[in-house]
């Protein structure tokens, strides 16, 4: 019988900063954190990382430390009320840059509107509350200017083969519960594999496999045990991880395929594993410009328009624009045309990184780069017949070489003849 309904990961969550696992380069002798800590001061921070690098344990750990009073707040459910009800209490117990005031810690603070975050930031430059948020996102896209510049942002890594082990071999010591049952971890490869350098996935995946065996069964951990629990738990343990890449990763190629019953299948399964709206809006528009691209250009406007919208409305409405962005990019003209042509270009700037701008086409602020023929002889197509006239404008080295190759569709055919009427001798179109 399982004594407790408290998650493993949970009742591991260390209690002081000496059982923390992991994340060196902050916490250790030499790290950033440290030697805050030591100083006795502890700035407002953004701490990124992957899932299950330790996130809230160290804010938790934090505020532990230094015995500051500790609020916690998920931007999930939280609105600006809840943080307006927070720096009201931060402000009655005293706060302003005192070695006491309350640390507010908002977990994917990524998930927070502007609004919300504008909400924080008086507090945060006054020194009421000190903030903590933790974000899987690289917060320089999804944390406002205003606030980003008041916090310092600390990277956090995903654990090594060794921080893994450690925490396997801690939670069989010294979990009650793991001791009375007599464990025998006989392949723990698999564990680490799938639990992909997260913490939490680690010691969920342990509790899956644990609870997988009858009563009075001999616990015996083995790599087949391992994975056989997994393929029968993937949506509860995975959301993050292999799963999470390998449902995203369908949904797209639904989408390139053509297929809108399949794209909305995989968009119900993300939504239902309680996937970020935002996430799967961001991916439609990766794919309304690299699957679609000038075969329909609406497809990026609407894809645009699909992101800003699920921001504004949240769910459960937002599942129907983004179904309709499904349907949408999956039936429409496919092409990668523009895809292709920025990886050819890239890959002759990689070759050939320095080749000089044709002097025709340089700039010509001054006297000086005038009398060095910069800007000489270039032709302004809009003084010639429908705003043509044919130059050149690569490197004289590359001149003629074709990067972009129109897709076989209607609209690109047109650009096709077009640019066949224009450049055909030159680039052979």
């Amino acid at each position: 019988m399982y004594p407790s309904s408290t998650p493993l990961a949970e009742r591991m969550r260390p209690k002081s900063l000496s059982d923390y696992e992991g994340q060196e380069h902050l916490v250790g002798k030499n790290g950033a954190l440290f030697q805050s800590i030591q100083s006795g001061f502890i700035p407002s921070m953004i701490l990124w990382g992957p899932p299950g690098t330790g996130k809230t344990t160290l804010a938790k750990l934090l505020a532990g430390e230094k015995k500051r009073p500790f609020y916690k707040l998920s931007a999930i459910n939280a609105g600006v009320k809840e943080v307006r009800d927070i720096i009201q209490k931060a402000q009655n117990q005293g706060g302003l840059f005192t070695d006491k005031n309350p640390l507010l810690f908002i977990d994917e603070i990524h998930r927070f509107s502007k609004s919300q975050q504008d909400a924080l930031l008086g507090a945060v430059e006054k020194g009421i509350i000190t903030l903590i948020g933790a974000t899987t996102e690289n917060p320089s896209f999804e944390v406002i200017n205003a606030l980003l510049s008041r916090c310092q942002v600390f990277t956090l890594k995903p654990l090594t083969l060794d921080n893994l082990k450690s925490l396997l071999n801690r939670a069989l010591k010294k979990d009650s519960f793991l001791q009375s049952q007599k464990i025998v971890l006989e392949d723990p490869e698999a564990l680490i594999h799938f639990s992909s350098g997260d913490a939490r996935k680690l010691l969920t995946l342990l509790e899956l496999v644990i609870f997988s065996f009858e009563p009075e069964e001999k616990i015996i951990v083995t790599n087949e045990k391992i994975k056989n629990t997994l393929q029968t738990n993937a949506v509860q343990f995975d959301k993050d991880g292999d799963f999470h890449y390998d449902v995203i990763s369908a949904f797209i190629k639904s989408i390139r395929g053509s297929d809108p019953n399949a794209a909305v299948y995989w968009l119900a399964r993300m939504l239902q594993a309680g996937e970020d709206v935002k996430f799967i809006a961001r991916r439609m528009l990766i794919a309304a410009s690299e699957d679609i691209g000038n075969a329909n250009p609406n497809a990026l406007v609407l894809a645009q328009t699909t992101f800003s919208s699920v921001q504004i409305i949240g769910l459960p409405e937002a599942r129907i624009l983004l179904s309709q962005c499904a349907v949408y990019l999956a039936t429409s003209a496919k092409s990668n045309a523009s895809y292709l042509a920025i990886n050819k270009a890239q890959e002759q700037v990689e070759n050939n990184p320095n080749l000089g701008v044709p002097l025709h086409l340089r700039n010509a602020p001054t006297a000086l780069s005038k009398e060095m023929g910069h800007g000489l002889k270039y032709q302004y197509p809009h003084d010639h017949p429908n705003h043509f006239v044919e130059e050149g404008y690569l490197p004289e080295e590359l001149e003629g070489t074709r990067f972009y190759e129109p897709g076989d569709n209607p609209k690109e055919n047109t650009i096709r003849q077009w640019l066949k009427k224009l450049w055909g001798k030159k680039y052979g179109y």
